[in-house]
């Protein structure tokens, strides 16, 4: 891979997945120099960049939860996500549409990383990430069939997740903008599993409430089952936003501001 310290671009990105307000406003020197700071430099030659890249992030975790108001990452906790939209179509047992707003996300500044690999020669990056524990809420609207039984409703979703182990690969290019070297990020492909699920989803069926617990009773039963028929649009969905907010970031700064030779 051609850039170390764009990892900790997109990493905190992916965990902040924050818009950039001002797009004029990464140029100003005071603002580089300052993410120079926060961002420890790695050198090309270094025989144990994987390690240097590895204290980097950890470096910049302690930023995450309150966010760098200088460089617009806002806090992270709660990520805050304005939209999701997932339609599963006619897949297995599983074929809902359903779409996901104003979703807050408690714990993933939590993050421990197991570990970081690069490989400079095919611009490539293997990241393991785990997770104790997140926690998530939005507005939802659903409507399909889960398990061959019909699900329709629309309210608040809230849902923990505990024990989620995250492997991401990321395979990108450099490219050149305004004359510089940047990264760019051009696949993502996430791998995850989680320990235990516990969801519940208020105003199904209109707000009949005997179904509606009946329902929740039944997604909590087969959470395992459910999660396995979502895992392969949730890792597309994942990867896509991985890609487009830690993209915002990465073509704001050139390689060698933070890739020493």
């Amino acid at each position: 891979m051609t850039s170390s310290n764009y990892n900790l671009c997109f990493l905190a990105l992916v965990l902040c997945m924050t818009d950039i307000r001002s797009e004029n406003d990464f140029h100003d020197h005071t603002r580089t120099t300052r993410l120079s700071k926060i961002l420890r430099p790695c050198h090309r030659s270094d025989p144990n960049l994987n390690d240097c890249i590895k204290c980097a992030i950890e470096d910049v975790r302690p930023y995450l939860a309150r966010g760098i108001p200088e460089l617009f990452i806002p806090s992270c906790e709660p990520l805050y996500i304005p939209e999701i939209v997932m339609n599963q179509g006619n897949k297995g047992s599983v074929s809902v549409q359903s779409i996901y707003r104003n979703i807050s996300v408690y714990g993933p500044s939590q993050f421990i990383l197991k570990s970081v690999k690069v490989d400079m020669e095919k611009d490539r990056i293997r990241i393991k990430v785990w997770l104790p524990h997140l926690r998530m809420t939005a507005n939802y609207s659903i409507e399909g069939r889960i398990l061959m039984l019909p699900i329709s409703g629309h309210g608040i979703s809230e849902g923990n997740y505990t024990n989620i182990e995250a492997n991401v690969l990321i395979q990108g290019n450099t490219i050149q903008i305004e004359g510089r070297n940047h990264f760019n990020i051009q696949d993502v492909a996430v791998d995850f599993q989680i320990g235990h699920a516990s969801i519940y989803l208020s105003d199904l069926f209109e707000g009949d409430l005997e179904l509606g617990e009946a329902m929740n009773t039944f997604l909590n039963d087969n959470w395992r089952h459910v999660a396995q028929e979502f895992k392969p649009i949730l890792e597309e969905t994942i990867g896509d936003l991985f890609k487009k907010f830690a993209n915002k970031l990465c073509h704001k700064f050139p390689i060698e501001d933070f890739l020493l030779i």
